[in-house]
């Protein structure tokens, strides 16, 4: 029996490691990926923005169009590149999240478009890339990706 503690508490403490380095990994490729949208001269209005169970990793702005951001970062050498971590799944939920920004923002009416950020962590850092228009209206199967048609000019 205490054997079968003493594994217990091991597992236990491996898993809150890998939990830990997880995170930290998926912050540390966050704050590449905001440095490079800054870079760009984009203007960050919200990171990690959380509505219930919704998170928006960044809200930024290019120009005048809002951009939701997702960022996937990932080892290098690892068994996933980031952008296949852009699953359906994580599309449906990146869209309701852009819903619930723009209603509590009231911004229905500015355009938008939804980008990824794929990070990939390295000995010497992070390497960092942009993919433009991840969520496209043909990829929700309605004719507007966020439900859209409150502004006859939304691209969406």
């Amino acid at each position: 029996m205490a054997v079968l503690n003493m594994l217990r508490r091991l597992r236990q403490k491996e898993a809150t490691h890998a939990g830990t380095t997880a995170a930290r990994t998926g912050a540390d490729g966050e704050e590449a990926a905001a440095a490079l949208l800054s870079r760009m001269g984009w203007t960050i209005l919200a990171r990690n923005w959380r509505s219930g169970h919704l998170e928006l990793d960044i809200v930024a702005r290019e120009r005048d169009v809002l951009v939701f951001v997702e960022v996937k970062t990932r080892a290098q050498g690892g068994m996933q590149a980031p952008y296949e971590a852009m699953t359906d799944v994580k599309k449906e939920r990146l869209l309701r999240g852009a819903k619930a920004w723009l209603a509590g923002h009231d911004a229905w009416g500015v355009p938008c478009r939804f980008d990824l950020v794929c990070v990939t962590t390295t000995a010497d850092g992070c390497r960092t890339e942009l993919i433009r228009n991840v969520i496209e209206y043909t990829d929700t199967g309605t004719r507007h990706a966020v439900g859209g048609g409150n502004a006859s000019w939304q691209p969406w």
